[in-house]
């Protein structure tokens, strides 16, 4: 079992192309069926959350292939956002 925070601090892997995505930056939850729906990226645009574009990709949940000490693996097809 892992805590939120702990996902927080791992580096997301595709392994389609092996391209470093980044750090899950928050959570989509599904209040209805209480279960996460998917880890949200946030883009490059923003200085402190506060200035530039608001730009995340979000990875569904069922696209996460594991989830390992240090890194989370993904096999994401979509668009990255930046």
């Amino acid at each position: 079992m892992f805590k939120l925070s702990e996902i927080r601090e791992k580096e997301i892997i595709n392994i389609n192309n092996g391209e470093r995505i980044g750090y899950a930056d928050d959570f989509e939850l599904n209040l209805e069926e209480g279960c996460i729906d998917g880890i949200v990226i946030g883009g490059m645009g923003k200085v402190l959350g506060l200035f530039g574009k608001n730009t995340e990709t979000i990875i569904p949940w069922s696209d996460i292939v594991r989830i390992g000490t240090d890194i989370i693996l993904v096999n994401y097809k979509g668009q990255l956002l930046e």
